[in-house]
């Protein structure tokens, strides 16, 4: 065995035992529920087969997380908006017969790609929740990204050691809505600090009449314009 390596005995469904870094030999003394499975069975003469996992015990970082379609979130001020998000994380196997019995020997996920593929679902699902909690506007999300990052950490940590891993870091990178909404923020960062939506929206009434008035527009036009920030 190589170092930051172990080695999962596995045999009808069942981790047997993990061996760590160096050479090992089989045998009923450092494995003893090979003698109990293998030997009644067969009265120990006839030979069996069974399966090594080699684990990968190093800690892996950089691994990407996002979300595949957008996310609907809920805004206090706004209603439902579509949310994009995506980040970093760092993890490494700290079970190895935990994580074999639990992902390899159910999920047959085998290399890294397909490992981290089966966890971005559950980082997407446990972000999906902290989002609601967390934040109640997207105009409060600047703010916000520490918080959120560390609530869905710590959301995440019990999963991961369900499965025999550790997560070791847990990165958001941007969380961004759709244009119209990041136009609609710049908006409001350009007029100030704002009480209420209302205010807003007779911001941007007065905004919109005064560029029609610029442009020579009527004022069926105005009440238009007025009518859709309602």
């Amino acid at each position: 065995m190589r170092e930051s390596q172990a080695a999962v005995f596995f045999r009808d469904g069942k981790a047997l035992d993990t061996f760590g870094p160096g050479r090992h030999t089989l045998t009923t003394a450092n494995l003893p529920l090979l003698e109990r499975i293998i030997n009644i069975p067969f009265g120990g003469r006839t030979p069996f087969q069974a399966e090594v996992y080699f684990v990968n015990m190093r800690t892996f970082t950089n691994l990407k997380w996002g979300t595949p379609v957008p996310v609907i979130f809920r805004d206090a001020e706004l209603g439902a908006v579509r949310l994009r998000a995506y980040g970093l994380f760092t993890m490494r196997i700290d079970d190895p017969q935990l994580f074999v019995n639990k992902v390899v020997g159910t999920e047959h996920r085998y290399d890294t790609e397909m490992v981290g593929a089966w966890l971005r679902d559950f980082i997407i699902s446990r972000f999906n929740d902290m989002l609601g909690t967390t934040l109640t506007s997207i105009f409060d999300l600047a703010s916000k990204y520490d918080e959120l990052g560390a609530a869905t950490k710590a959301r995440l940590t019990s999963d991961f050691r369900n499965y025999g891993m550790v997560l070791e870091n847990f990165l958001i990178d941007a969380v961004t809505p759709p244009d119209e909404v990041n136009e609609m923020i710049d908006e409001r960062s350009r007029m100030g600090a704002v009480g209420d939506m209302q205010k807003f929206t007779q911001y941007r009434t007065a905004q919109a009449i005064g560029d029609l008035a610029k442009g020579g527009g009527d004022a069926g036009g105005a009440a238009a314009t007025g009518a859709g920030l309602g």
